[in-house]
């Protein structure tokens, strides 16, 4: 099973120039001052390829994309019991 794909925003290289959200509206909306604000990062597997287009429209590469173990998968230690 794949591990689901996040977005994520690197709030220090945002210059709130506002093309994230034009390009995802459904998972981003921007604040007051024009900075984009993610509620829920996990993201649809319908909106990859817009996530996509949003990361390479970032001026200030201030977004990517992670995996992620899903919230209900069991925690793994690397200790063996």
């Amino acid at each position: 099973m794949s591990k689901p794909l996040h977005l994520t925003l690197d709030m220090i290289r945002c210059d709130a120039y506002g093309h994230c959200a034009e390009l995802l509206p459904e998972i981003i909306e921007l604040d007051q001052w024009g900075y984009p604000i993610i509620n829920d990062p996990s993201l649809p597997e319908h909106l990859h390829a817009d996530a996509r287009r949003a990361i390479t429209a970032c001026p200030r590469l201030a977004l990517k994309l992670e995996h992620r173990p899903a919230a209900n998968a069991p925690a793994r230690s690397g200790h063996a019991l």
